[in-house]
């Protein structure tokens, strides 16, 4: 077998692992190692979106047997960004185009995740929320939906921050929020994929075989609250190092 498969098996293994320990299933992380090992990327969205599906399916019943996911809160927010996500997964995308959004969102989760690890070290997790004002989660989910379908994320490094630094939610309920809002924005943006003849890796299989286990791994740490600070930090670095090698290259 290919080791650059197997590599890529033992990186979506532990992204899947620490992404769904706070609520997301990993496309950002996912993306980042296909673009790390040069996988072509034409195939990189489809992969990204079929790993976020199984994780965030996995991710999603778990939170919701904990009692995590605040279905009315995801409401809004979903309302908007999965005819988004559905619609923008079938454009057209030039390669060189593509590269550059993807680095950029990239660069921008890895920001976000290292203000995110600052702040949970300094404050460690609030309990506090209020209620998600209606104009304002539509207009952020169409914007997120469209990001997730041109990019194949599934949105909850937008969506997440977002949450937190409004005080919608408190940091395990923002993390049920967004991982219902991921499994519904990428299983929205594969339908769209499909619509356009995309194809899949023959590796995937084995692929979704990692995601799960590290899944399975990942939600169990956060629904026992698990500290994400340094897992954040560390997030942060691979995130900026994808970046910096599809924006320069």
């Amino acid at each position: 077998m290919d080791l650059d498969i197997l590599a890529l098996a033992g990186l979506f293994f532990l992204v899947a692992a620490l992404y769904s320990s706070v609520g997301h299933a990993g496309a950002s992380g996912y993306l980042a190692a296909m673009a790390l090992l040069g996988f072509a990327p034409e195939q990189m969205r489809p992969t990204a979106l079929a790993l976020n599906i199984l994780v965030g399916g996995i991710g999603l019943w778990r939170f919701y047997r904990a009692d995590l996911v605040p279905w009315r809160k995801v409401l809004p927010f979903v309302l908007a960004s999965i005819p988004m996500a559905f619609l923008a997964a079938q454009w057209e995308i030039p390669k060189e185009t593509y590269s550059f959004l993807l680095g950029a969102l990239l660069l921008t989760a890895a920001i976000g995740a290292w203000r995110n690890g600052q702040q949970l070290a300094q404050t460690g997790e609030s309990m506090s929320s209020k209620p998600v004002p209606w104009p304002a989660a539509l207009a952020a989910g169409a914007a997120i939906g469209c990001l997730s379908g041109i990019t194949g994320t599934g949105g909850a490094i937008f969506l997440t921050p977002l949450i937190l630094a409004m005080g919608w939610a408190h940091t395990r309920e923002a993390s049920g929020l967004s991982v219902a809002f991921v499994w519904l924005n990428s299983l929205a943006a594969i339908l769209g994929l499909l619509r356009s003849n995309q194809s899949f890796p023959e590796a995937l299989p084995l692929w979704l075989m990692a995601v799960a286990l590290g899944a399975v791994l990942g939600t169990q740490l956060g629904i026992q609250r698990w500290p994400v600070h340094r897992l954040r930090k560390s997030l942060a670095v691979v995130l900026a190092i994808a970046a910096g090698k599809l924006l320069l290259s």
